[in-house]
């Protein structure tokens, strides 16, 4: 049962909103609140980084990869580092797993929260300075608070997340979330120091003005149904816009009205997207906002994941 929504004035500092909608979840006892106090901290941090990348040392490959098999950015690990150590500190979240990590980490702390985190996606395209994101889901562990974490933990149905969002670094600085109740999204004001309420109760719009995907694939995409459907757009003449960055698709998409596509390829014949890190938090908003996200037509927070970093075919939007 959808829970009752507040309205709040458009201005609203986003750590007033959340004590304001607090008292939606009496059982939370303040922990998801400080969570997403916690999150959005360490994204103000990440925000300065990024905003002095081309004056440091900061940009530019480590010479490493990722388990999903992506070359790993310098900024790529330092974001990593700020949202390890901001949730480490905070206490609520009794683990993190991040698509830069191998396994999960455990915190020993007996948080009842467990977060999954694609700390800097998209990092690739900060030497041309393009808009880049942080992706987050928040679930309940699952195993007993004194007992220590196990991979089980993290191998929950998108269904089951109690918060999901993103904070897109672009011409201005957003925090987008939900936790159930509909999609907010807050603006940062860099005078303040504040993220501020600019974008209350996002719904997409009902028609499909854009398709975004990376057209280079078409030769190796597997399915004839995602063809028909780029041909289809063409026809249409719905616009094409692509990033290459998955937030800024998917941000704009939600405000303008349109559809990601990611399908499964020759290369990545399970899809390159992964579940834990991306899908399941831009399918949950999705849901919220009135737009449906799917994989091999099924809901995407309907798939039961089987390893931290499985992927899937992706397709979100209006």
């Amino acid at each position: 049962m959808e829970k009752s929504r507040i309205d709040l004035p458009i201005g609203i500092t986003l750590d007033r909103f959340i004590k304001s909608n607090q008292s939606q979840y009496p059982h939370a006892a303040g922990a998801l609140s400080q969570l997403l106090r916690d999150l959005a901290l360490a994204s103000k941090v990440v925000n300065r980084e990024i905003n002095k990348a081309g004056l440091i040392d900061i940009m530019g490959y480590v010479g490493q990869m990722n388990s999903a098999g992506d070359n790993q950015q310098k900024l790529d690990l330092l974001a990593n580092t700020r949202f390890t150590r901001a949730l480490s500190k905070g206490g609520e979240a009794g683990g993190i797993a991040s698509e830069e990590t191998d396994s999960f980490v455990d915190l020993h702390n007996g948080g009842k929260y467990i977060v999954t985190i694609d700390p800097l996606d998209g990092s690739s395209n900060i030497d041309v300075n393009v808009s880049v994101g942080t992706i987050f889901s928040i679930y309940k562990k699952q195993s007993p608070l004194d007992e220590p974490l196990v991979e089980q933990d993290f191998l929950q149905k998108g269904r089951l997340q109690i918060a999901a969002g993103y904070i897109l670094y672009g011409s201005s600085t957003m925090f987008v979330y939900s936790t159930g109740n509909g999609v907010n999204g807050f603006t940062y004001e860099s005078t303040l120091g504040e993220y501020v309420l600019s974008h209350p109760d996002i719904q997409f719009g009902e028609s499909c003005s854009y398709f975004s995907m990376n057209e280079a694939l078409c030769l190796d995409i597997m399915d004839q149904e995602v063809l028909n459907f780029i041909s289809f757009c063409k026809e249409e003449r719905i616009t094409a816009r692509y990033i290459g960055s998955l937030v800024a698709d998917f941000h704009r998409n939600l405000l303008k009205g349109g559809v990601f596509l990611y399908p499964r390829t020759q290369k990545y014949p399970n899809g390159k997207l992964r579940l834990l890190f991306e899908s399941n938090a831009l399918a949950f908003l999705a849901e919220q906002a009135g737009g449906l996200a799917i994989s091999n037509e099924r809901p995407i927070l309907d798939i039961q994941p089987t390893s931290i970093h499985e992927t899937a075919e992706f397709y979100v939007g209006t």
